[in-house]
């Protein structure tokens, strides 16, 4: 099986302590595992990065050896168009996620160019999205590979 990626653009490795109002409590290393628990078998390439040209570069490994991207650009949402570009190349599923509601914060936040590309788009669920993320994406995989039911057995998803 090809890998999911789960990409993630910048502060969110300082999830956990970044406006936990906003973000919640829950680390990005409780995220990794959380994807990885609801993947079951299925691989999970799981990064993080603060560039907006490694997290290209990311996207560019996942265009070779992905099945699936999962990916909350964070700020370069509504910034880069390069991102937008790249996510343009990849023939598998995308899901953009974000883990507050970017639709009820400021103006600033309501346009994505990642939606542009994006299959999906999920906001507001905290990080439990990830999970839901990691369910949706592998239910698209299989879609795209036409075997749903043997896709979602193979993921065991646990959501709680």
């Amino acid at each position: 099986m090809k890998p999911l990626y789960v990409l993630n653009g910048p502060n969110l490795n300082r999830l956990g302590q970044r406006e936990p109002h906003i973000y919640g409590t829950t680390t990005l290393a409780e995220v990794e595992a959380l994807c990885r628990a609801t993947a079951g078998a299925w691989p999970v390439v799981f990064r993080q990065t603060n560039s907006e040209e490694t997290l290209i570069e990311l996207v560019h490994e996942a265009i070779d050896e992905g099945a699936g991207i999962l990916i909350n650009p964070a700020a370069f949402t509504f910034t880069s168009l390069a991102l937008l570009d790249a996510l343009k190349m990849f023939d598998g599923p995308v899901i953009e996620l974000h883990i507050s509601n970017i639709h009820k914060r400021e103006p600033i936040y309501h346009r994505s160019y990642v939606s542009m590309r994006a299959d999906a788009v999920m906001a507001g669920f905290g990080a439990q999205g990830y999970a839901m993320g990691i369910s949706a994406l592998i239910a698209l995989v299989g879609k795209n590979a036409g075997g749903v039911e043997k896709a979602i057995s193979a993921a065991k998803p646990r959501i709680s």
